[in-house]
């Protein structure tokens, strides 16, 4: 056989699948081994970016091309650009999509390998039959399509008129995998299921499972049910129940978003549908999953349909790291075994589906480049003297009944019959290498590798799911405890545990077949075409399995580049120079951003709208009174409670309701005192520092809150916009209205997009502090969110999204007021005058009654139950907000329901507007 690379220089070779793993690696090694090769990708552009946008971005931009970018210096994208041409177009498309410019490039194609595939092992059952079920075939009805091409082409090239024979026609290699096997036990041939199904050979006795399969009505079955699963997602029922979890996660985040959140629920209802048909639909006929079951079928459908295209399958077992080329390690992405080795290192798995004797079938990338290019380079069968090589099971398998025809040539490319690697082996390497090369936690301490231990799949499927179940419930009894307080962190760390659970199982679910497979893959036909190459070729394009050393391979190579990928901690202070937090603040900061917006509640002070109308509605009222107003709150916390969890704005607009008929400039007055003594004992230093650097660094800073102007008023000189709430107000007097709707929700982004575009701003510049799941729409709004002291919702959102967050502590907590009710005009506490007036029930009660006794509902109230300290002083607790003329008389604001919010703006007087 003459050398690899001077055949493959006279070709022009046809990829599919060239951003993927293999097909990367399969560009590179053709640009760098070869001189003159000419390659034609056929690359799917997307909304957002073309087929040759995506050359550049997406694949030439990876780490594999530096050996050659470092070879070729300037030369790169010159030498790159003479011989790689792009195509547009899809292999999920009839004729692949390809316009006539593309089917002639396809024309003048000598080799075509298709690589492009659906390699998740959870891929729904409809999308994994139109790319690796039919892919292969559409592939190969385009190289029909374009034969005619072809010898027109060839025509221009010769003196003489070509027949359309095997010496002109295209020679196809499909990438299949050697799963195809699926449950198949023992010895693994490198056969084609169809020829066994045809000589009525069982599953026992061939290389897979020959069951015999309708391809035509799975493939029907497939593109009704996912009709079918759409209707029934649309039923009021199933909407109902999406709306009702959407509200469930996301709270008051505005309707919008709700109904967003709600589509995306049926929608990923659908997808799970058809992964859970895929599984059981696979399963039933000896697949594991939709991926081997597919793929299966895919190479039926193709070697029946085109027996008149010369036809090769190279069937990869688990594709891992290369072992040299383009350098030792390299990898792209996270393939089966990575998860499952990081997990483990970070102590997340103590015990994973498998037996420690079985063989975990790992292949080297290179080496399956090689092979594929060895393949592409000898054609798509055996010469007549090379077959004694061969054993007579596999001749006779891979003839195919049509006479004329070439028969289709298998490859297995896997390392479990020549050089096993033994479960059991695998797990001490990696032990052994963690154990000297620990990760390190949150903490900088250094995390022990446990004990791995080889149970069955069913019960550590088993195991997980019932920890999962006892963990969703807890955090479901959890969400009721209210926002900011100790729930936030317990909560935090059940949501952690149930995701590591979940993790878990869904490694085991996915990967425990693999680790569990009994199938031996034969490669007889792999070494009989490795013989044949010349010396240099054998070093160059390796392929053989027997020249892995294991314990070199896995923890000189694989495991470095692993965990180097997997950008994990691997030191006490972190490898990286700045941690991902780091790197998220220093963002955050950058002058380059151009403005900084706040929330006020929990985000800069430790209040809400209830304290500051406690302390308003108190500030003036004896003991007794003050205790009405309580008891009056007390009594309404639950409905308050759920309001606001359901539409922020409602509450704030019934809340406000509490301040009809107040005096506003005695609400003023009072408001001043309020937040020099209760809101600056209760703001956060962190937060006043953080709005400070925006100042500094010339950000304009903008304060958005459902407060009431009197109330934010104090805080103007920090900000260049103070958006809020403010009541409608009528002889000076409120009217318990709202003068505008409140900037909650989604009015909040809106408003902050009208600002942004009146100013100038550029919201994906711009940053935005939010505690609140009813903030998402304001963070989403802006490029730089930021979750502080977020609440349990907003905590799970932001760390799904990958949003900075931060805890920001009030100052001296020991010494702040606990309480937003003001001393008595003696200066006695409430705690002090609750403890004198219990003494004084007590004592009362001995002598045979109470002076305290519930009154009757007011029906004026808002079904609020009205409580008096005396039957001669009920008058005095009245449901108005005292003027600065009558607070000698003791009134009282009324208690009402939740807050609503009127919209003001507090133009900043902090510095000169721009």
């Amino acid at each position: 056989m003459d050398g690899i690379a001077n055949i493959l220089n006279k070709k022009v070779i046809f990829i599919t699948g060239a951003t993927g793993f293999l097909g990367t690696a399969l560009v590179e090694r053709l640009l760098r081994c070869t001189d003159e090769c000419q390659i034609v990708l056929l690359i799917r552009s997307s909304s957002r970016t073309s087929a040759l946008r995506r050359l550049d971005k997406d694949l030439l931009n990876n780490d594999c091309f530096d050996p050659l970018r470092e070879q070729l210096g300037d030369r790169f994208h010159d030498v790159v650009s003479s011989r790689v041409t792009v195509v547009e177009g899809d292999v999920t498309r009839p004729g692949l999509g390809l316009d006539q410019q593309g089917m002639e490039q396809l024309a003048r194609c000598d080799i075509v390998i298709h690589s492009a595939a659906a390699v998740a092992f959870d891929s729904p059952l409809d999308g994994a039959i139109e790319i690796n079920l039919l892919g292969p075939s559409r592939v190969a009805q385009a190289i029909r399509d374009a034969s005619v091409l072809r010898l027109q082409h060839i025509a221009q090239t010769q003196t003489t008129q070509p027949t359309q024979d095997a010496s002109t026609a295209t020679h196809l290699i499909s990438i299949s995998t050697a799963y195809v096997a699926g449950t198949h036990q023992g010895d693994a041939e490198e056969v084609l299921s169809t020829q066994a199904i045809a000589r009525n050979r069982s599953s026992r006795t061939t290389t897979t499972v020959t069951t015999d399969v309708d391809i035509e009505a799975e493939i029907d079955f497939a593109r009704r049910l996912r009709s079918d699963l759409q209707t029934e997602s649309r039923r009021p029922e199933r909407l109902k129940s999406f709306v009702s979890a959407a509200r469930k996660e996301m709270g008051s985040a505005g309707p919008h978003l709700l109904a967003e959140r709600s589509e995306r629920l049926r929608q990923d209802w659908v997808k799970e549908s058809m992964v859970e048909a895929g599984k059981l639909r696979s399963q039933s006929m000896g697949w594991p999953d939709a991926y081997a079951f597919t793929k299966a079928l895919g190479e039926r459908m193709l070697t029946q349909q085109y027996q008149d295209i010369p036809i090769s399958i190279v069937r990869p077992s688990i594709i891992e790291s290369a072992i040299s080329q383009p350098y030792p390690g390299w990898i792209r992405g996270f393939r089966m075994a990575e998860p499952i080795i990081i997990s483990y290192a970070k102590g997340l798995l103590k015990e994973f589906p498998g037996t420690p004797e079985g063989i975990i079938d790992v292949i080297p990338v290179d080496m399956v480049v090689s092979a594929i290019l060895a393949v592409a380079a000898h054609g798509p069968s055996f010469p007549e003297d090379e077959q004694s090589s061969i054993s007579t099971p596999l001749r006779s398998a891979n003839t195919t009944s049509q006479a004329g025809n070439p028969p289709v040539a298998v490859y297995h490319v896997a390392t479990g019959s020549r050089n096993p690697l033994r479960y059991g082996t695998l797990v001490d390497l990696v032990k052994e290498w963690f154990s000297a090369n620990p990760l390190y936690d949150a903490d900088g301490q250094p995390i022990d590798v446990p004990e791995w231990s080889f149970p069955g799949r069913g019960r550590v499927q088993t195991q997980l799911k019932r920890s999962i179940k006892v963990l969703s419930l807890l955090e479901r009894i959890n969400s009721t405890v209210p926002v900011h307080s100790f729930g936030q962190d317990l909560s935090a760390r059940l949501e952690e545990s149930r995701t590591k659970a979940q993790r878990a199982l869904t490694y085991a679910e996915l990967y425990g077949a693999y680790t569990e497979t009994d199938a031996v893959f034969m490669i007889d036909r792999l070494l009989a075409l490795y013989s044949m190459l010349q010396d240099n070729d054998k070093r160059e394009y390796c392929f053989d399995p027997a020249t892995i050393d294991w314990t070199t391979y896995v923890r000189q190579i694989h495991l470095p580049s692993v965990v180097n990928h997997a950008r994990v901690r691997t030191s006490p202070t972190s490898t990286r120079s700045v941690s991902r937090s780091g790197r998220a603040l220093k963002a955050i900061l950058s002058p380059d951003r151009e403005m900084a917006v706040f929330d006020l509640e929990n985000t800069l002070v430790s209040a809400n709208v209830v304290d500051s109308y406690v302390w308003l509605a108190t500030r003036h009222l004896n003991g007794s009174d003050r205790l009405s107003v309580i008891s009056k709150l007390v009594v309404q916390l639950p409905r308050l409670v759920a309001m606001d969890r359901k539409d922020r704005g409602d509450f704030l607009r019934t809340f406000y309701r509490f301040y009809e008929n107040a005096d506003i400039d005695a609400l003023q007055k009072d408001a001043l005192e309020f937040f020099h003594s209760y809101i600056m004992n209760r703001s956060y230093p962190a937060g006043l520092a953080r709005l400070k650097k925006h100042r500094n660094l010339g950000h304009r800073t903008v304060l958005i809150t459902g407060s009431l102007d009197f109330l934010v008023a104090p805080l103007q000189p920090l900000f260049d916009e103070i958006i809020c709430a403010r009541l409608d107000v009528r002889d000076k007097r409120a009217t318990g209205r709202l003068a505008a709707p409140p900037p909650t929700g989604e009015a909040r982004a809106l408003l902050l997009a009208r600002y942004a575009e009146a100013n100038d701003i550029d919201l994906s510049q711009s940053v935005a502090y939010g505690d609140s799941v009813s903030d998402l729409p304001l963070l989403e709004s802006v490029g730089f969110p930021v979750a502080v002291n977020a609440d349990q919702k907003l905590s799970a959102m932001a760390k799904k999204r990958g949003w900075h967050s931060e805890n920001w502590k009030t100052a001296a907590p020991q010494a702040k007021q606990l309480t937003a009710i003001p001393p008595l005009s003696n200066g006695q506490s409430l705690t002090g005058f609750l403890l004198s007036r219990a003494f004084g029930i007590m004592s009362q009660a001995r002598q045979g009654g109470s002076r305290y006794a519930p009154g009757k509902p007011d029906a004026g109230d808002a079904g609020t139950r009205r409580h008096t300290a005396s039957p001669d002083r009920s008058d005095q607790v009245a449901p108005r907000l005292a003027s600065a003329e009558v607070r000698d008389t003791r009134t009282t604001p009324r208690l009402a329901s939740k807050e609503s919010k009127g919209t003001s703006k507090v133009r900043g007087t902090g510095r000169d507007s721009r």
